[in-house]
C-alpha cells in the first residue's frame, strides 16, 4: 500500500470531506501540514491571515453563511493559544471548525523545548483546548491519524455541532505510515444526524397549543443553524401562533413578515419581549434560555415561566431544564420536532378553528404591540445629528443594503442598535458572536462570510474598539480580493461599557480613547489606516453622505473601510434588562402595556 505522511492523511481527508478552505498562520509547528496542502491546492485552498483568531472567526462565520466546516492550522505554543478565542465562539454558538493545532515533536516532549506548553504535563495543549471543542485529539503517531479523522469530522458535525480540536506534533506531519482507515467515508451519507421526538411527546405540544389562549413560539439559535425559517412561517399559518426570536436566531424568518415579533431580551423588542411575558404557552426551540435573550433571567422581565407553560425543544438535553423548569421538554431537533408537530396538527382542522378564535384578541394585541413599537422606534431614523445619531445609521443600512446582504455585527454599542433596529430580510444573514461575545467576529468573521457567498454584499458594522484589536482583517481582504465593507462605528471608546458604568456606578473610568495628559477624546483615522493595507477609506462626518458611501463601497467591488463619526452620548428605547448580581439594571423604559 501507499505510503503516506501525517500532513497527507490529514489534507486527504479534508479534501474527501469537500473542505474548501485551510486558513491559519504559519509556524515551523505547521509547516509540514502547509507543504502537503500545496500537493493539493487546487482542491483545498490555503488562506494566510495576520492574526490566529482571524483564522478562527473566519472559518466561524462561513459555517453559518454555507453550513460547511473549514479547517483551521496553527504553529506551536503562542500562535495556538492565540485562536482559543476564536474557537470558545464556535463552541458557545454551535458552529463546527476543525481546528489544527502544531506541537514540539514527541521525541523532545517533556524536556521543555522551544514554545512546549506543560509544566505538569508533556506537550498539553490538549488540556488548553478542551473546554471550548466538542472533543481535543493528539496523534503521537500517523497510524492513528487516519481513524481520529474520521472520528473528529463525525464528532463536529453530529448532535449539537461545535468545534473539534486535533493536536500534531511536528514529527507527525513528516511521518510516514501504511494505515488506512478500515473502511471508506461513504458510510456518511447513510447517517441521520437528526435527533427526532417521541409521537407522544409532539402530541402532548399539540394539545398544549391548541388549547392556549396566548400561544407563543420563541425560535432559537437551533433553529437559525438548521434554516427553519420556511417551517416556522408553515406553523404560523397553520396556527396563526407569532415567532419571537433569541437574538442569536435573528433572521431566521423574515423580520418584515406579519409574523416575526422580533428579537427577546436586553437588546431585544418590545412586541417579543411583552409576549413572551404575556402569554399562556410557550414552545421555544434550540434555545438554552441565555441571560442575555431571557433579561437575566428576572421574572417578569421578558419571560413569566411561573405562570406560564412552557414546552422546550432542544437537541442537547442538558439544555432542558438549565434555566426553566419545562411543562413538556423534548430532546430532539427542532427542525424534526417541528415539522412532525405541522403533520400532527394538520389533520385537526376543527380543533386549529377553535383555536384562532380563542386566540383572536390575543393576535390584536401583539399586533398592536408591533405596530406601535415599531413606529415609535423609525421616529429618529432620519435623525440629522452631527455626529451622527445611531438610530440614523441603523436607518441608512435599512433603506440601502439589499435583501439578500449579510451583516456582521461585531459586539459593542454598534451590536445593540443592529439586534434592535436592523432589519434581516429574507435571503440576508445576521453573522454576531452569542454565547462569548467576542470582540473580533464581526470584524473578521466578514471575511469567512465573504468566502462563503462570493455574489452577495457583506458588510460588517464594528465598532471602533473591535475594528483597533482585529483591523489586520483589512490587509487579507486586499490579499485575497475580498470586498467586504466595514463600517466603524467611531464614537472614541468602549462606550457599551461606559454607559454599563454610569448605570451602575454613576461614573465612567477607562472605558474612552482620549490623550491621558489632556482628558482629549482620540480616534485613529480608520480611513488612511485602510488605504494603508491597499484597502478604500471614507470618512463619514454628515449623516447625508452614509446610504450613498455604503451603496459606493458595495458597487465598487474593492474593501472599504468607512470611518463614520457616530455620537456616543445617546440612549435607545429599551425593553429588556440585564443585571450583574448583587448589582440589578435599569427597568426598561419603554412598556405601553404594562402587564397587570
Amino acid at each position: 500500500m501507499n505510503e503516506r505522511n501525517g500532513a497527507e492523511i490529514i489534507v486527504d481527508h479534508l479534501v474527501d470531506q469537500k473542505v474548501p478552505h485551510l486558513i491559519g498562520v504559519c509556524g515551523h509547528g505547521d509547516v509540514g501540514l502547509m507543504d502537503a496542502a500545496f500537493d493539493r491546492k487546487d482542491k483545498l485552498s490555503l488562506i494566510s491571515v495576520h492574526n490566529e483568531q482571524t483564522a478562527g472567526f473566519m472559518a466561524d462565520a462561513y459555517f453559518r453563511v454555507k453550513q460547511q466546516p473549514l479547517a483551521t492550522f496553527t504553529s506551536v505554543g503562542p500562535g495556538s493559544i492565540s485562536i482559543q478565542v476564536a474557537i470558545a465562539n464556535a463552541f458557545l454558538d454551535s458552529s463546527a471548525v476543525f481546528a489544527i493545532t502544531g506541537n514540539v515533536p514527541t521525541q523532545q516532549f517533556n524536556r521543555g523545548p522551544f514554545q512546549e506548553l506543560g509544566h505538569h504535563y508533556q506537550a498539553d495543549f490538549v488540556s488548553a483546548m478542551r473546554p471550548y471543542v466538542k472533543r481535543s485529539y493528539q496523534a503521537t503517531r500517523p497510524d492513528m491519524l487516519p481513524n481520529m479523522m474520521r472520528h473528529a469530522y463525525s464528532t463536529m458535525m453530529s448532535g449539537r455541532v461545535g468545534p473539534v480540536h486535533l493536536d500534531v506534533p511536528l514529527n507527525v506531519f513528516n511521518e510516514t505510515t501504511t494505515e488506512q482507515a478500515p473502511f471508506g467515508e461513504e458510510w456518511r451519507q447513510n447517517v441521520s444526524y437528526r435527533a427526532g421526538a417521541e409521537p407522544a411527546a409532539v402530541v402532548a405540544a399539540a394539545d398544549m397549543l391548541l388549547a392556549a389562549e396566548r400561544p407563543l413560539v420563541i425560535a432559537g439559535n437551533g433553529t437559525l443553524g438548521a434554516r427553519m425559517g420556511d417551517l416556522l412561517l408553515e406553523l404560523h399559518a397553520l396556527t396563526g401562533i407569532p415567532v419571537a426570536t433569541t437574538p442569536q436566531a435573528k433572521g431566521v424568518i423574515d423580520e418584515t413578515h406579519a409574523a416575526c415579533l422580533g428579537p427577546l431580551g436586553r437588546d431585544g423588542v418590545y412586541p417579543s419581549n411583552r409576549a413572551s411575558r404575556g402569554c399562556d404557552v410557550v414552545l421555544a426551540l434550540g434555545t438554552r434560555f441565555g441571560d442575555r435573550s431571557a433579561s437575566s433571567w428576572r421574572e417578569g422581565a421578558t419571560h413569566n415561566i411561573a405562570t406560564q407553560k412552557l414546552i422546550h425543544v432542544d437537541i442537547d438535553a442538558a439544555q432542558l431544564g438549565r434555566n426553566y423548569p419545562p411543562a413538556l421538554g423534548v430532546v430532539s431537533s427542532a427542525q424534526v420536532f417541528v415539522a412532525a408537530l405541522i403533520a400532527a396538527l394538520k389533520p385537526r382542522a376543527e380543533a386549529l378553528r377553535k383555536a384562532r378564535t380563542q386566540q383572536a384578541a390575543w393576535t390584536d394585541k401583539w399586533q398592536g404591540w408591533k405596530g406601535q413599537w415599531e413606529a415609535d422606534v423609525t421616529k429618529t431614523s432620519g435623525r440629522s445629528d452631527v455626529p451622527i445619531h445611531p438610530d440614523r445609521v441603523i436607518g441608512e443600512l435599512r433603506r440601502v443594503l439589499p435583501e439578500n446582504a449579510i451583516v456582521a455585527a461585531d459586539i459593542g454599542m454598534n451590536h445593540t442598535w443592529v439586534v434592535q433596529q436592523f432589519k434581516v430580510r429574507r435571503g440576508g444573514y445576521l453573522v454576531q458572536s452569542g454565547g462569548l461575545a467576542s470582540m473580533g467576529m464581526g470584524v473578521c468573521g466578514a471575511l469567512g462570510a465573504k468566502l462563503a457567498a462570493p455574489e452577495r454584499p457583506v458588510v460588517a458594522v464594528v465598532g471602533d474598539g473591535g475594528f483597533m484589536m482585529h483591523n489586520n482583517a483589512v490587509a487579507t481582504a486586499v490579499e485575497y480580493d475580498l470586498p467586504v465593507v466595514w463600517v466603524v462605528w467611531n464614537n472614541c471608546g468602549y462606550v457599551s461599557i461606559r454607559d454599563l458604568q454610569k448605570g451602575l456606578y454613576g461614573r465612567e473610568y477607562g472605558t474612552r480613547f482620549q490623550k491621558v495628559r489632556t482628558g482629549e477624546l482620540h480616534s485613529a483615522d480608520y480611513a488612511m489606516m485602510a488605504r494603508a493595507m491597499g484597502a478604500q477609506g471614507v470618512r463619514v462626518e454628515q449623516p447625508g453622505d452614509l446610504g450613498g458611501a455604503i451603496e459606493h463601497a458595495i458597487a465598487s467591488g474593492r474593501p472599504t473601510v468607512l470611518d463614520v463619526q457616530v455620537e456616543a452620548n445617546v440612549s435607545r428605547h429599551t425593553a429588556g434588562v440585564l443585571d450583574f448580581p448583587p448589582l440589578m439594571g435599569a427597568s426598561p423604559n419603554y412598556d405601553p402595556d404594562p402587564l397587570k
